[in-house]
């Protein structure tokens, strides 16, 4: 059975195939796995170590001289996702008091603002080079609600869990360190990082259910399609500009699947968010699994475009795009 090679013709194979049985899984047989020890491990429970593992292995590809480009188109994809967050969350509580064609400001900030880390990294793995997946250090202080609280002053919420954020960051840092003292643990831990994709893209899929799409309606749909296209189309010029191909701009397109617990979060902090909170939720958690699914589309795209942009100027290195 041509099983490697059907997967590799779905965009993002590795990352997609896995994810997808992980949410049918948890979507129509949520206890499946829940039966302790390590089959429950490999289930939406191990989700946190299988990522810390990423996020090492991505860490001992830091050299020193590839980190400041990494960290500028880090950051400069980071600010780009961000500013269109703000900008068009905040159009929205001025000028429309909240509340645009059923879409309210919190779950717009929500869902534009937060890049699922695992899926930018497992694309960029397979799509993009060695310093792609790493410029999501500096993105990883979009997960969670960290960003959502700083932006949304006025609801008061000013005490915000730095250590969480630093605790996404740590594994990468003592990879980075590892990799820089050790070349040959750098060549090590990289070529065995594509193993871990699969297992972290199946645990993610477990924490994402599909019925959630159906609850959350057209609009929720809606929304994961603008997250995409637009955070999408300025991530890639950012990642462009800043000397990138653009691969990782197109990976950051997402919306995380963390972020559908964040206006939960924001309505525990401040109550006056309460009444919206429930359906920003639902259309948040729409918005993740849309864009599982067109996330992986548009880094194929990309990654296809400088495959064929590559062989037209008669580089070696240029390889049909499978993946």
């Amino acid at each position: 059975m041509k099983i490697m090679q059907t997967i590799n013709r779905v965009p993002g194979g590795l990352m997609v195939v896995p994810l997808f049985i992980g949410m049918l899984i948890n979507t129509f047989t949520p206890n499946l796995l829940k039966i302790g020890g390590f089959t429950e491990g490999l289930s939406s429970a191990g989700y946190n170590t299988v990522l810390g593992m990423y996020l090492f292995t991505v860490g001992t590809k830091m050299t020193l001289n590839a980190a400041p480009l990494m960290l500028k188109r880090g950051f400069g994809i980071m600010g780009a996702k961000l500013a269109v967050a703000m900008v068009i969350a905040f159009t929205v509580a001025k000028l429309f008091d909240g509340n645009l064609f059923g879409f309210s400001t919190l779950a717009l900030m929500v869902a534009l603002s937060d890049t699922n880390g695992g899926m930018f990294m497992a694309l960029t793995s397979v799509m993009g080079d060695k310093e792609d997946a790493g410029t999501y250090v500096p993105q990883s202080i979009e997960t969670g609600p960290f960003i959502t609280m700083l932006f949304l002053v006025g609801a008061g919420l000013a005490n915000i869990p730095w250590i969480a954020m630093v605790s996404v960051i740590a594994p990468i840092f003592v990879g980075a360190i590892l990799g820089n003292l050790d070349s040959d643990l750098r060549d090590f831990f990289g070529k065995h990082e594509p193993i871990i994709v699969p297992f972290m893209a199946f645990t993610l899929g477990q924490n994402i259910n599909l019925g959630n799409v159906v609850t959350a309606g057209p609009s929720g749909i809606l929304l994961g399609i603008f997250v995409c296209v637009v955070t999408g189309t300025l991530c890639i010029l950012a990642d462009v500009w800043l000397g990138g191909s653009g691969i990782a701009g197109a990976a950051a397109s997402s919306t995380a699947g963390n972020a559908a617990a964040v206006p939960k979060a924001i309505a525990a902090a401040d109550p006056s968010y309460a009444t919206i909170a429930p359906i920003a939720t639902v259309q948040v958690a729409a918005s993740v699994i849309v864009t599982a699914i067109l996330t992986p589309i548009l880094t194929s795209w990309m990654h296809k475009r400088i495959q064929a942009r590559k062989a037209a100027a008669g580089d070696p290195a240029a390889t049909p795009a499978t993946t």
